[in-house]
């Protein structure tokens, strides 16, 4: 019932096309942990990998790829649990945008999304 976006299709297309896989842990009460999490379910997160050779050979670097599926213009808050020292916007072959670095928030990283817009941060972590 209602749109596609209170329905939560795309939420449900990700559970069905990958869903998640149970993995022992070494005790049964480890606390949960994610390494990322996002504010807003109309942003969602493609892809987490190591930075490649367009990254300028940060070898302690990820990029994160983020869009906006909801054909809105939102605000949303980008969390890790990973030591990032340095988040800056990077083009798609992951070099760092002119004016591109972005603050290092107590809430993570402030992003601004127009209607399906994609985003690639470049986050460089401590050792």
């Amino acid at each position: 019932a209602g749109s596609f976006q209170e329905a939560g299709v795309i939420q449900q297309a990700y559970n069905l096309n990958f869903p998640l896989h149970v993995v022992p842990a070494s005790c049964a009460q480890c606390p949960a942990w994610s390494a990322f999490s996002v504010s807003s379910p109309a942003i969602v997160l493609e892809t987490v990998k190591q930075a490649g050779a367009g990254a300028e050979d940060r070898a302690e670097a990820v990029v994160v790829r983020l869009y906006e599926a909801h054909g809105s213009t939102v605000t949303a808050w980008l969390q890790t649990s990973l030591p990032v020292k340095e988040a800056m916007l990077c083009d798609l072959l992951e070099r760092p945008a002119a004016q591109g670095r972005l603050p290092l928030e107590p809430r993570g990283l402030r992003l601004s999304f127009t209607p399906f817009h994609v985003l690639s941060i470049l986050l460089v972590l401590s050792h």
